[in-house]
């Protein structure tokens, strides 16, 4: 029988069918493949005889995507979430999640809530850097505010929603898909950052697809990313760096490079090129282990 993976906790993954919701193990041969059993995966099962001993996963069948941070798969569409306040927004780390779509061939959408806690403009400060390359969605998961736009967005399609803990992943969540009732969770006191509420990866049916919520992280790293390509995964760099010197310009050091001089001229947003660097850097030292 044929169903999709919708939550995998304690070595246990629960797999949506037809004719219900069951809960299974993977074959052993997964582990010897190295083929990870991942959330959004359309598997093969096999149902116990006597319908209360766990299933069989048997088989996965090809993926059309699937990512390690967080381990998801058959993806439509990323939704990255952050907040304007508590925790503030890091734009390293939202331009990492974006990156991370990039990679995958989707097109990623932002976000943004908490905007009644805006005291420092930072809402139009966010819009004004990517409304220009991404669809943008400002969402007040207090007020409901925004949330049937972004509803419509989701119809039909497998979304995953990613960013970091306490941006409010959760309520949105219950916004869209109220069957869900997911735990709604606090701020840190020490730190301001939001606490971990979601601790699994689940989807849950939303507009006729399905949402995926993933835990909230503080970190992310640059997996996976080539230096030479990484700016191809910057949207507005692209059409730039045609004008470049030298065709292999890597937008840092070069003379006559065209990434630098809109920099400069405020076309392109120093924000985005300083995580550009950042993550120059880091894939420049993950080489060297």
């Amino acid at each position: 029988m044929r169903g999709l993976v919708v939550k995998g906790i304690g070595g246990f993954y629960f797999v949506k069918t037809d004719e219900g919701v069951y809960r299974a193990k993977g074959r052993g041969l997964f582990k010897k493949s190295n083929n990870t059993l991942m959330v959004g995966d359309e598997v093969e099962l096999i149902i116990s005889k006597d319908g209360e001993s766990d299933s069989l996963i048997e088989k996965i069948y090809p993926r059309k995507n699937c990512f390690v941070r967080p381990a998801i798969a058959n993806v439509d569409q990323i939704i990255v979430v952050t907040a304007i306040s508590e925790p503030e927004p890091s734009f390293e780390i939202i331009d990492k999640m974006l990156v991370n779509a990039e990679m995958n061939l989707i097109k990623p959408m932002l976000c943004i809530t908490k905007p009644d806690l805006d005291q420092k403009g930072l809402l139009d400060q966010i819009l004004s850097i990517y409304k220009p390359i991404y669809k943008c969605f400002v969402v007040n998961g207090r007020t409901g505010e925004g949330v049937d736009d972004l509803k419509a967005s989701l119809k039909n399609k497998k979304t995953a929603l990613m960013g970091p803990s306490g941006v409010g992943k959760s309520s949105i969540t219950n916004l869209i898909s109220p069957c869900a009732l997911m735990e709604t969770g606090d701020i840190s006191d020490k730190t301001r950052r939001g606490k971990h509420t979601t601790r699994h990866i689940e989807i849950f049916s939303c507009q006729g697809g399905y949402i995926y919520d993933t835990p909230g992280f503080t970190s992310l790293y640059t997996e996976d990313v080539e230096e030479a390509r990484l700016s191809s995964f910057f949207p507005e760099f692209v059409d730039k760096s045609r004008g470049c010197r030298f065709d292999n310009c890597r937008h840092i050091n070069e003379p006559e490079c065209e990434i630098k001089s809109a920099v400069e001229s405020a076309e392109i947003a120093k924000t985005r090129y300083d995580s550009y660097l950042s993550m120059i850097d880091e894939i420049k030292r993950n080489k060297r282990f």
